[in-house]
């Protein structure tokens, strides 16, 4: 038997394959974002009431997430820090120096994952052949991490000037932070991303240090807990690209999954366009937090060397944080079943990227939750069954998404409560 697992900013679903027999079995539940490894245990015992004994059976669990990539969109990420050479701080608010919108004198960039504040220099110059031209000043460099140490980082990106054609100051950075401060998650552009580009190798670096604690403590709870559960299998993490990898690897590179979860969904899609024998398919996934878009042609989803996350204006390309990984070709956005309806600085309605995740959750759910969300307006709406939600393992509180609706949408914008309700369902539409 195999199980797929795939972990949601909202919801958590399983599938369970018999390979012998063809029968699946399906089961789904909420995440649990403050240790979203709760969620997959309770899966796990769930899909044991259904199918008694599979665990023993169980050969491999393939997993997929939209964590990662919700951490950063979400900016929900660890307090990271940067060290760089001499006179390359600026790098990421710098990038190409192009404006993805020439003639927009509002035109917004996103906000670096590292402040100014936390993106130090060192005193080092390596030569584009890699000879060294200045050598690595270490006592400076210790400063260095000592002060990012001070400031409460948990994790450090080191990405210095033609470090991927010599390493050796990267690394004697990166044994002063292992040997002064082990707690400090550590990673390296000549280990991330050893190519030319300083722009795209610093912002895939710097991607790759913000999510590594979160998905490192997830993922080796996630393989205990498992082990617990007496799964003895393999253990495999979706990539970005399509394939995927150990634990090991999604632990040390987390920016290499960082489209995890919807590329499963493409793969699948290609599986389909071929039984089908349906060249052109275009797959959408639409989950709690987030929207993916995949154009399947002759048979094939694209793979693309860099991508965007986070952009401020959706379909603007230059307008992201840019990673550079090979990754299926997708189109995200923030917008999903728990994106949050409000109105906007410009006296306008706004719905999403922040999502009300599972935790509270839309209000309807009944666990919190103040700030009316897509969901809640679909309920509202008739769209959904507030007696059969998730299989009927949920009721939804009408009322509360009601009253929600009214008091922090219709009345600041000033409208009446249909409008407020069908306004945001034609919104994120």
């Amino acid at each position: 038997m195999r199980l797929g697992c795939d972990i949601g900013g909202t919801f958590t679903d399983f599938v369970l394959l018999d390979d012998k027999t063809g029968q699946i079995t399906v089961h789904k539940l909420l995440t649990t974002p403050g240790d979203p490894s709760d969620a997959v245990e309770a899966g796990v015992r769930g899909l044991a009431e259904l199918v008694p004994g599979y665990t023993e059976k169980l050969a491999e669990v393939i997993h997929g997430t939209t964590l990662v990539i919700n951490a950063i969109i979400e900016r929900k990420g660890a307090k990271t820090g940067l060290i760089t050479t001499e006179g390359f701080r600026d790098v990421l608010e710098l990038g190409r120096e192009i404006r993805y919108a020439p003639y927009d004198i509002f035109a917004e960039f996103p906000k670096p994952l590292v402040p100014r504040r936390r993106r130090l220099e060192v005193k080092e110059r390596v030569r584009a052949d890699g000879r060294i031209l200045h050598p690595l000043d270490e006592s400076q460099a210790r400063e260095v991490v000592q002060q990012l140490a001070g400031m409460g980082v948990q994790s450090i990106a080191v990405c210095l000037l033609n470090s991927f054609e010599n390493p050796q100051h990267e690394q004697t950075i990166k044994a002063i932070i292992i040997r002064e401060h082990p707690s400090i998650s550590t990673s390296i552009s000549y280990e991330v991303l050893p190519q030319i580009r300083e722009y795209e190798r610093t912002s895939t670096t710097v991607a790759n240090a913000y999510v590594k604690p979160l998905t490192e403590s997830y993922l080796r709870r996630l393989s205990d807990r498992l082990g617990t559960l007496g799964f003895d299998g393999r253990l495999f993490i979706m990539l970005s690209s399509g394939g995927v990898t150990s634990v090991a690897t999604a632990v040390e590179f987390p920016a290499r999954i960082i489209e995890s979860g919807p590329t499963a969904a493409v793969i699948a899609g290609e599986y389909f366009s071929r039984l089908f024998d349906l060249p052109d398919m275009f797959c959408f996934d639409m989950g709690g937090t987030t929207a993916k878009s995949c154009l399947i042609q002759n048979g094939v989803a694209g793979i693309v060397p860099t991508f965007e996350v986070g952009r401020v204006q959706r379909f603007m390309k230059g307008s992201g944080l840019t990673i550079q990984v090979p990754v299926v070709d997708l189109m995200e956005i923030g917008a999903g079943g728990g994106s949050i309806a409000r109105m906007s600085k410009m006296g306008t309605l706004q719905v999403g990227p922040e999502s009300a995740g599972a935790e509270p959750g839309p209000i309807c759910y009944g666990r919190g939750g103040t700030e009316p969300t897509v969901t809640d307006a679909d309920l509202l709406l008739g769209y959904l069954d507030p007696d059969y939600f998730l299989g009927g393992e949920m009721k939804l509180d009408k009322e509360a998404a009601r009253r929600g609706v009214e008091e922090r949408v219709a009345r600041p914008l000033g409208v009446d409560y249909l409008q407020a309700v069908w306004g945001i369902h034609d919104l994120i539409n």
